[in-house]
């Protein structure tokens, strides 16, 4: 009896494991070009590297760390804090204010205007790599 009651113990905590395993998996991580970890999005949330709170994405608008407003996405259009138009992404490519690149988040991977990579993500959206990585909404570094 005593056995069974182990054994049926040893099977909850070895499902417990393999199901938070695919959770860990779906870590959200921004690294620079040379692969260092710079921050972590979660929920909508951006942290730095060192796990300090630098501000949120809910839905199309971004705020920072105090919860001020600090711009917003419609469509494929970027906006600061006062609306004025400061870019633009088509595909995989993303465009400043009059209209030249400035670089481009493919896949993973984020690369600027002379085509060297930046940096990497990990399961971040593509919007919220451009916002960090090529539009500097967010100081993560």
């Amino acid at each position: 009896m005593k056995t069974k009651v182990i054994s049926r113990y040893l099977v909850l905590i070895l499902l417990v494991v393999a199901m938070a395993t695919p959770l860990a998996a779906q870590a959200q991580h921004m690294y620079d070009s040379s692969g260092s970890m710079i921050g972590r999005y979660d929920s909508g949330r951006i942290y730095n590297s060192s796990g300090s709170y630098v501000g949120r994405v809910d839905g199309d608008r971004f705020y920072d760390r105090s919860g001020s407003y600090i711009g917003y996405k419609s469509g494929d259009r970027f906006y600061n804090r006062s609306g004025s138009y400061i870019g633009y992404g088509s595909g995989d490519r993303y465009y400043d204010n009059s209209g030249s690149f400035i670089g481009r988040v493919s896949g993973s991977y984020i690369y600027n205007r002379s085509g060297s990579q930046i940096g990497r993500v990990s399961n971040v959206p593509q919007s919220v790599a451009a916002a960090v990585y090529l539009y500097g909404m967010f100081d993560i570094w």
